[in-house]
């Protein structure tokens, strides 16, 4: 897969990028952009907010099942991160 960074904002804690290329793109897609922002959780740690942007190729309409396998592969990786983040608390020090 490639991602294009769009770019980050230290003081607000949020970050930008584009899937351009490969993986769930195949024909259909022509990128996928994210937008993440951190917050303080109310009973300590953080929380992610996170939008996808899905822009389609030609007149194509993307279903709701294909944004929801979308969203579940995307939190697949969040979990992934934050229990290696859990299980290293010092790995971003």
């Amino acid at each position: 897969m490639k991602h294009q960074i769009g770019g980050h904002d230290d003081k607000n804690l949020s970050y930008s990028y584009n899937l351009i290329e490969g993986g769930p793109l195949g024909d259909k897609l022509e990128k996928i952009s994210y937008d993440n922002k951190f917050e303080a959780a109310a009973g300590g740690g953080s929380l992610c907010k996170s939008t996808m942007k899905f822009y389609t190729v030609g007149d194509y309409v993307i279903t709701e099942d294909e944004i929801k396998a979308q969203i579940k592969g995307s939190e697949g990786v969040y979990k992934a991160v934050e229990a290696y983040l859990l299980a290293n608390p010092d790995a971003c020090n």
